[in-house]
């Protein structure tokens, strides 16, 4: 089976859904659309990363985007990155974007 992600006007994500997939011979079906939608992969083969719904797709660069999670995240290929990798330490944290810093979770 394969996936395919509806876009609306703005190139946002509204629907994911199962399609035929690339190997099912259909006369004049083009394998990376589907009725009007863009073809995702449940793998990550193609297109960055799977489509889900709220994600954009950069059709230039041909990729789907996830939404960026803080303004000072910046992106490369699909995903955000904070300003500050997170630390390594075993511990749990959250981004703090006033601080634009990581602020360790307080565990019981």
């Amino acid at each position: 089976m394969a996936h395919y992600a509806y876009l609306n006007e703005n190139n946002i994500v509204t629907n994911v859904i199962v399609g035929k997939d690339e190997t099912e011979l259909i006369d004049g079906l083009d394998t990376e659309t589907y009725y009007g939608a863009v073809r995702t992969s449940y793998n990550n083969n193609i297109r960055g990363t799977y489509a889900s719904i709220g994600y954009s797709y950069n059709e230039a660069e041909d990729i789907f985007i996830t939404p960026q999670p803080y303004p000072s995240w910046t992106r490369t290929g699909s995903f955000w990155n904070a300003p500050i990798p997170m630390p390594t330490d075993g511990k749990m944290y959250s981004w703090v974007e006033a601080d634009l810093n990581w602020q360790e979770v307080p565990t019981e």
